[in-house]
C-alpha cells in the first residue's frame, strides 16, 4: 500500500484516500466510497496456460471477456488465478489488488471501459483502503496497452 502512495507522491498524482470497512465486491466498494459503480477499476490476476500471470483492469460495472482477451494475447486456456496464486503474486487479498501490475512484476492490460470516467477508484492492496485519482493519471502511470476485452 505505501509503495503505491509513494509512487503517487513521486509522480505528483493528486489522490483522495478512503478508509472504510473491508469490502469484498465492487458493489460494496462503490457504496462505501459513495461513487458510481462504473468509476471503480477491477484488477484481476489471470494465469496463462504456460504459467505466466497478467493483470487485467476493467471498469467495475463490466465483466471480463476471457475469450476476447485470449484472442488478443494469442493464448489459450487463460484463467482466473486462485486465491493462493493472487496472494503469492501480489501479496494482496483478492478484491484488494490495485491496477499497477508493474509493481508486481507482471504485464498489465487496461480495458477501454475505464476511459469512460474522468476519475477512477480502486483498492490499494488492502480491503480497507482505496483511492480516487484522475483517469489520465492512471493511464500515465500504468503505461499499459489499452484494449477492448470487457462486456456488459
Amino acid at each position: 500500500m505505501q509503495e503505491l502512495l509513494d509512487m503517487f507522491e513521486e509522480n505528483g498524482i493528486e489522490y483522495q484516500l478512503y478508509e472504510h470497512d473491508p469490502v469484498y465486491t465492487s458493489e460494496q466498494a462503490s457504496k462505501v466510497r459513495g461513487v458510481e459503480l462504473k468509476t471503480g477499476v477491477k484488477s484481476m490476476v489471470l494465469r496463462r496456460k504456460e504459467g505466466k500471470f497478467i493483470l487485467a483492469n476493467i471498469a467495475a460495472d463490466r465483466k471480463i471477456d476471457i475469450k476476447k482477451l485470449e484472442k488478443i494475447l494469442d493464448t489459450k486456456e487463460l484463467r482466473f488465478a486462485t486465491r493462493e496464486e493472487v496472494m503469492a503474486v501480489t501479496n494482496c487479498e483478492p478484491g484488494s489488488v490495485h491496477p499497477f501490475g508493474k509493481l508486481f512484476g507482471i504485464d498489465t492490460y487496461l480495458d477501454e471501459s475505464v476511459l469512460e470516467n474522468d476519475f477512477v477508484n480502486f483498492n490499494i492492496g488492502v480491503l480497507t483502503r482505496s483511492v480516487k485519482i484522475r483517469r489520465d493519471d492512471l493511464i500515465r502511470l500504468l503505461q499499459s496497452k489499452i484494449i477492448d476485452f470487457s462486456r456488459t
